[in-house]
């Protein structure tokens, strides 16, 4: 149904309904059934790991007639009772116990098996903390200096997960590597820009091209301090992973079952079907937060001022995993430090307007999935005695829209395809 251009509550109903649907596009429940492989002559395993994982798993057992076992992990708060599949919670983004011991139980049931038997891996975003093994040497404490190291250091999420795949005895390929001579099928959940299954979940199954020396060079662009033990073992390539071609994992398939770009595509069937022209600027998009606000601010004026790239009423909308540089004392995250220099760099421009989520419902570290921005938000902000320039600084962008009213919680999701933004020029 139209939005009338001079409703503000319609158009910010209009944002939220966007990204439900976007959420909504990548629930396991509507994206597994239709991947799941043929019945094998001996046992089907169902491992996984993720915040979708859990879900994914339900999925499968509400569509699986015959025997099956197995165990997920996925992040607290993100259970969903299994009859057959065992669901284990432990913590995200900084690994813990639980995750370290769930991963080692993981590994344990995989032992065994023979070319008959069938391992259906279900992997998602957030498994690369939530299946922590550290190789000998490592410790669990190790893992964690190194994740909060990289959360705060401006690394992208692929370079985060090649340092993590050369310190983990379990991704990188080597979870796909135990599993052998099984058959292994693993169904994935992209959360990272390109959607490599490489990245995603830190390729627990897959081959991994880059080695040691990767690591190394990314810890030292960024100037990332690790435990000494930690660059000893980078250093000595004895992280080294599996590598293509290895025949462990010859006969291993993956299957891509859930994308931003479905998410994308989903939010602008909602804007057509409201007479907003959506315009899809891409589904990989990274950098700094703030200077991706930058951009889009850039792109709305333009809209505004030429009717280019498309003619208002339109909404841009796009995907992705942008990054923070963490210098401030604030609570995060990364989708509203996009929407706070958003807002700064429009500076009250009248009829924009934008939400920017994760879609798992958790922006950096905080419940809080995102929030929403309007024309007023600036005005709004400095009647309650805030700075936005210094809540940007000071990297407190859950704060600022939290003290405004204007955060969005979704709770637990239960899937995860990455962050969503859509602006709207009317």
């Amino acid at each position: 149904m139209p939005i009338s251009a001079g409703d503000a509550g319609g158009l910010r109903a209009l944002l939220r309904r966007m990204f439900d649907a976007a959420i909504e596009a990548a629930q396991p429940a509507r994206c597994v059934p239709r991947h799941l492989p043929q019945p094998p002559r001996g046992r089907l395993v169902v491992i996984g790991a993720g915040k979708a994982s859990a879900a994914m798993a339900r999925a499968v057992e509400d569509n699986w007639a015959g025997d099956l076992s197995g165990l997920v992990v996925t992040r607290y708060g993100y259970e969903v009772p299994c009859r057959r599949i065992e669901i284990v919670e432990a913590a995200h983004p900084v690994p813990d116990a639980a995750g370290l011991a769930a991963a080692q139980r993981i590994l344990q049931l995989v032992q065994g098996l023979g070319p008959e038997d069938l391992v259906l891996c279900l992997i998602s975003g957030g498994a690369s903390a939530l299946l922590v093994l550290p190789l000998p040497g490592l410790s669990l404490d190790d893992k964690q200096a190194v994740n909060r190291a990289l959360l705060k250091s401006g690394a992208t999420i692929r370079e985060m997960n090649c340092v993590r795949r050369h310190l983990s005895a379990i991704k990188g390929g080597r979870l796909g590597a135990a599993c052998h001579p099984a058959q292994l099928i693993t169904l994935l959940i992209s959360d990272v820009p390109g959607d490599d299954p490489v990245d995603i979940g830190s390729g627990p199954t897959v081959a991994d091209p880059t080695t040691c020396a990767d690591a190394l060079a990314i810890l030292r662009r960024h100037a990332i301090t690790v435990p000494p033990n930690v660059l000893l073992l980078l250093e000595s390539g004895r992280g080294e992973s599996p590598k293509p071609g290895d025949a462990r994992l010859a006969g291993a398939a993956t299957r891509m079952i859930a994308t931003p770009q479905m998410a994308l595509e989903a939010a602008a069937a909602v804007a057509g079907e409201a007479g907003i022209v959506p315009m899809i600027l891409g589904d990989s998009i990274e950098g700094e937060a703030r200077d991706v606000g930058k951009v889009m601010a850039g792109i709305a004026r333009q809209v505004i001022t030429h009717g280019q790239p498309c003619a208002a009423p339109c909404v841009l909308l796009s995907g992705g995993e942008t990054t923070v540089t963490v210098r401030g004392a604030g609570r995060g995250g990364r989708n509203v430090e996009f929407l706070l220099a958003l807002g700064i760099a429009l500076d009250g421009q009248s009829g924009v307007y934008a939400i920017a989520g994760d879609t798992d419902g958790v922006d950096g570290t905080e419940d809080v999935a995102g929030a929403i921005l309007t024309p007023d938000t600036l005005a709004r902000a400095r009647g309650l005695g805030l700075n936005p320039g210094t809540s940007l600084a000071n990297n407190d962008g859950h704060g600022f829209f939290e003290s405004l009213g204007d955060a969005v919680v979704t709770g637990p999701t239960l899937t995860n395809v990455n962050d969503f933004r859509a602006v709207l020029i009317r």
